[in-house]
């Protein structure tokens, strides 16, 4: 396996990580010292990668991420937000925007030019409390975001941001840099654009879509550019199975997605294999990806999550998913 994995800029990212979108209170609120303890609980039962944004809770992940992790030594975990987005004070901001409930009153602005990417990353700084993040991404660049207005703000961030934050790079400021990203086509059309160390990909390489198998990931392997796969629920169905309330993508699941659950579901029982164990340990087995990153609420759902990820998994269960064809037969399985 080529350099990249793992070891980008000497980070030593371990396979399984800590996603701050929950503790921006994503469909739901928190309680304050819940998601703290959660973030804590990560690093007790040795998680040391976490993720936040500006973008989750309008700064209210950050300002959790930093309470929880201040104490801790610094050089003992890597620590990734985003830039992309500015946030302003508003006393009239609504408390739920963009599915985080009960947000600090910020509105945001997107903003992918170098000033904003610095400034972004500065205001960041300060709502974490640290000195440094390892990892800056440039966040939601793509159409999920803009509609028809996406090729306009994809250029905006290669001509501005992305560049800008290899100057920070250079100057020592982050250690590496990459996108966030929903779409894997965003992530190879960035690649044409200079030197990217990581990609946070959300949902596009799970146990239910494995869209960036064919292209991206070999351009990445080939790069030495890692993959963090954020999302690895697809946001929910593959937490809580074949449930009328499921949600893929962020939306309602369609019945012909509950029925694909639904049967690995069945291929589940079979194996005595939690449908989240296997969610979670599937994408590592591809050699472009660095790390999963699931997200938690609570310290319950934190050893939840760590169980998983030991939890044994035969191959015969991958090969019968493959036989199914409920899983692409060129995906590499653990």
């Amino acid at each position: 396996m080529p350099a990249p994995m793992r070891e980008i800029r000497g980070l030593g990212l371990g396979p399984f990580g800590f996603g701050g979108a929950p503790l921006g209170n994503l469909f739901a609120a928190i309680d304050e010292a819940a998601a703290v303890a959660a973030v804590r609980r990560a690093y007790e039962v040795g998680l040391r990668h976490f993720d936040t944004a500006p973008h989750y809770g309008h700064g209210l992940s950050e300002h959790r991420m930093g309470e929880a992790l201040r104490g801790k030594p610094r050089d003992s975990f890597v620590l990734s937000t985003k830039v992309g987005r500015l946030l302003f004070p508003d006393a009239s901001a609504p408390s739920e925007q963009f599915g985080f409930t009960g947000t600090l009153p910020f509105v945001q602005r997107y903003d992918y030019s170098g000033d904003g990417a610095r400034r972004s990353l500065e205001f960041s700084l300060h709502r974490l409390g640290m000195a440094r993040v390892d990892i800056a991404y440039v966040h939601d660049c793509d159409h999920d975001a803009h509609g028809a207005d996406g090729p306009r703000r994809f250029k905006e961030a290669m001509d501005g941001a992305l560049p800008e934050l290899a100057r920070m790079k250079a100057e020592g400021v982050v250690s590496a840099i990459g996108l966030g990203v929903n779409h894997w086509q965003t992530c190879r059309d960035a690649l044409a654009h200079g030197h990217i160390d990581l990609f946070l990909l959300a949902g596009r390489y799970t146990l239910l879509d494995q869209s960036a198998l064919d292209e991206l990931l070999p351009m990445c392997v080939a790069r030495g550019t890692g993959i963090v796969i954020g999302g690895p629920y697809n946001s929910g169905i593959l937490a809580i199975g074949a449930k009328p309330a499921a949600t893929y993508n962020y939306k309602p699941a369609t019945p012909e997605m509950l029925a694909r659950v639904a049967a690995i579901e069945t291929v589940c029982a079979r194996h005595r294999v939690p449908l989240r164990a296997a969610a979670l340990q599937f994408p590592l087995a591809h050699p472009a990806v660095v790390a999963v990153i699931p997200g938690a609420r609570t310290p319950a759902e934190v050893d939840d999550n760590a169980a998983l990820m030991k939890h044994p998994v035969p191959a015969a269960f991958w090969a019968e998913l493959k036989a199914e064809k409920l899983l692409r037969a060129d995906a590499p399985t653990p």
